[in-house]
């Protein structure tokens, strides 16, 4: 209280000459520029050199009184220091006669205002709710004096000027109403010296002059000039200024005085207090024995609280930071528990020392972890390159072999390697590794969906329906078909043997949408939602129970979708079994604009495919395994492949083809069939004559021998597919 009436008294009131000064300043500067010209420049100098005075006093005192104030306090006596820089420019065009009228009233205006928003911010900042009203009361009454000279200075101008613009006419108007206003809403709470001083003004002659003329202006009397408004504005605005300035010192006395007594009473108040801390020290000796031992239990117990949370949150926390691979900071992550050098201290240092052996025992076991996590991932990538191998071996027995039968267990061969090739890379993915195939450029969705499909093991019974010409990003490719064919295995091993796996596609706002449908048994809603959470949030080693390959296999399906952003869930189908949905997200999804870069199927694994009735090999660069070739045909097509049956012997046909060229090899070309060879004779036109040349014995042979055993191996085949689901197939 004793500080802020004093800066009030300081600094408020000797800013109150300055502003005096600055509206006097305005008034003339705006005489001076009107357009009779009647102004004194001489008057309006001297005017300039008792504002400069008082100006310097204001900024001195401003000064002392930023030091120690609120912050929005500083900013305000910042904007007063802004806006008087602008003042010599400001002063310069007024004496050039350049100025414009409007701008110079506009400039002073808003330096004025800005003093009025410090009196009233430091007002407010009065403790006591007396002396504070009485402050901003102090600032009313400045504020009304302020547009009683903006009245002023608006009415020189217009009776100068002969005339009152219609703008200057309502300004005015608005001034005289609202600095009556101020002044009458606010002397009758004023102190009673201010009070009384007003009252002795509204009685005295300048006060009924001023009233006068201003209703003589305000409805446009001819008669009135300059001189005599100028001489019954001056008096009554000089007394408004006086009696603000009267109302802050009586605020200000007032404050000190509040602000003296209450510091009497604190001292008084503190000699108590001091005497009672003396007595409180006194009886706090006598009672320490009993407060230590209490003093004891609760150290204790703080002790005990500390221990359990550190053991049943932070450390648990630091432990599986170390199994994730993350770096720990002992110090900083789990500082030591500090209860001093007593024996409470000592079973605190223990505790410490347990925790730090904890620390060390999970870093140990991390790095056990990850040397088991590499030999892991050895025998993994040694695996892999065998089988890499033993696929390069086959695919070149299967180009250089032509004998039916050896081709066909080739391919069986082929397929189980590929498979095997599968779970390496399962055993590397699950390792937290990429597998090691890989693709630059993007690579189109429908080769993505038939290399995942040739990765099965039933591929015959999935059909793909047309796919959207799109394409995926070379780096998600290998993850992309490696979770497809799981999913595709899962449900050819999961439905029924006769029936279908139907794949759709299609391109949405937010990706693409692959859906993979058996109609299988399905699963409970209990499985579902268990499925579903593992493949949104793919477990630990510890925390999942491997109960077969199934499980596996959705442990590898949420990893790679976990590594690409790929969502996958399971859902009922409608015609009952079960739907895998993936959506693949756009971050995956090669651009149309990208399409000059997709990668040719050349670029994709190549696998031999075995054409079963002719008994030659076929490359065909979409697939990564071998898939015979009527079924890969029909992968292409969007249409179900045909199960492994007998092949019917060549019909006749209605053209001749072209005879083909000898291979390059020098092998004897494939046999081709010839327009009418086996027509019958009475079937013969009469003006074509029937083909009566023999056929070769050998060609005859041969498809006898092609025949039979395309029909052994289809008998076979369905023999094998009943006793293999007859003895319960593994899923994956």
């Amino acid at each position: 209280m004793r500080s802020i009436a004093v800066s009030v008294k300081d600094a408020m009131i000797p800013s109150v000459e300055a502003f005096v000064g600055l509206q006097k300043e305005r008034q003339l500067s705006l005489v001076l520029l009107s357009e009779a010209g009647r102004g004194d420049a001489a008057e309006l100098n001297r005017q300039q050199d008792a504002t400069d005075g008082s100006v310097r006093e204001m900024e001195d005192a401003l000064t002392v009184l930023a030091d120690g104030s609120p912050q929005d306090v500083v900013d305000r006596i910042n904007a007063i220091g802004s806006a008087l820089e602008e003042l010599p420019r400001q002063r310069s065009q007024v004496e050039a006669g350049t100025a414009n009228p409007q701008a110079v009233y506009d400039y002073y205006n808003g330096l004025l205002d800005a003093g009025v928003a410090l009196f009233a911010r430091q007002a407010r900042l009065v403790p006591d709710a007396e002396a504070g009203q009485g402050s901003v009361g102090a600032v009313a009454i400045f504020q009304a004096a302020d547009r009683l000279s903006r009245a002023a200075t608006i009415g020189s101008r217009g009776l100068l000027n002969g005339t009152f613009t219609p703008a200057e006419r309502v300004e005015f108007a608005r001034l005289v109403g609202a600095y009556h206003s101020d002044v009458d809403s606010t002397i009758p709470f004023a102190l009673e010296q201010p009070r009384a001083r007003y009252d002795a003004l509204r009685a005295s002659a300048e006060y009924r002059t001023l009233l006068d003329l201003e209703s003589r202006i305000v409805n446009a009397d001819p008669a009135v000039t300059d001189g005599q408004w100028r001489a019954a504005v001056g008096p009554v605005h000089e007394n408004l200024v006086g009696i603000a300035v009267g109302q802050a010192e009586n605020a200000a006395a007032l404050g000190l005085e509040k602000a003296d007594s209450r510091i009497t009473a604190v001292l008084i108040g503190s000699l108590v207090a001091l005497l009672a801390v003396v007595v409180g020290i006194v009886l706090a000796l006598r009672i320490s024995n009993r407060l230590v031992s209490r003093a004891l239990v609760t150290r204790l117990t703080s002790l005990r609280e500390d221990t359990l949370r550190l053991a049943q949150e932070r450390l648990p926390h630091i432990v599986a930071r170390l199994r994730g691979g993350e770096q720990v900071d002992i110090h900083r992550d789990m500082p030591p528990l500090d209860y001093g050098n007593d024996e409470i201290g000592q079973v605190a240092d223990a505790f410490n020392t347990a925790q730090y052996t904890a620390v060390a025992a999970a870093v140990k076991e991390t790095q056990a972890r990850e040397g088991v996590n590499r030999v892991f991932l050895d025998i993994a990538h040694r695996n892999q390159g065998l089988v890499h191998r033993q696929l390069k071996i086959l695919d070149k027995l299967e180009r250089e072999e032509e004998n039916p039968e050896q081709l066909d267990s080739l391919f069986q061969l082929d397929h189980l390697a590929t498979r095997a090739r599968r779970n390496a890379e399962n055993l590397i993915i699950l390792a937290g590794e990429q597998p090691g195939r890989q693709w630059r450029k993007p690579v189109r969705l429908s080769d993505v969906l038939r290399a995942a499909v040739a990765e099965t093991e039933q591929y015959v019974r999935v059909r793909v329906n047309p796919v959207p010409d799109r394409a995926l990003v070379g780096v998600a490719v290998a993850d992309t078909i490696h979770l497809l064919a799981e999913l595709v295995d899962n449900a050819t091993a999961f439905s029924s043997p006769r029936s279908e796996v139907v794949v759709h596609s299609n391109a949405v706002p937010h990706g693409i949408v692959i859906e993979i449908e058996d109609h299988g048994l399905g699963m409970t809603q209990e499985e579902r939602l268990q499925a579903n959470a593992k493949l949104s949030n793919p477990p630990d080693f510890e925390t999942m129970a491997f109960r077969g390959e199934s499980r596996l296999g959705l442990f590898v399906v949420a990893r790679l979708a976990a590594r690409r952003g790929i969502k996958v869930e399971l859902r009922d189908s409608p015609y009952g079994g079960t739907v895998a949905l993936c959506v693949l997200p756009p971050t995956i999804v090669a651009p149309h604009t990208a399409a000059g870069d997709i990668t040719e199927t050349t670029q994709m694994p190549v696998r031999s495919f075995h054409d079963q009735r002719h008994g030659h090999v076929e490359e065909h660069p979409s697939f990564p395994v071998a898939v015979p070739r009527e079924v890969r045909a029909a992968l292409t097509a969007g249409v179900n492949p045909p199960a492994p049956a007998a092949v019917p012997a060549p019909e006749a046909s209605v053209d001749e083809p072209t005879p083909a060229a000898p291979p390059p090899d020098g092998k004897a070309p494939l046999p081709r069939r010839k327009k009418r060879q086996n027509l019958a004779p009475q079937l013969a036109r009469p003006e074509e004559p029937a083909h009566t040349e023999p056929v070769s014995r050998d060609r005859s042979a041969e498809r006898t021998r092609d025949g039979l055993a395309a029909f052994q191996r289809g008998t076979r085949d369905a023999r094998l597919t009943d006793d293999w689901r007859a003895e319960g197939a593994p899923s994956s």
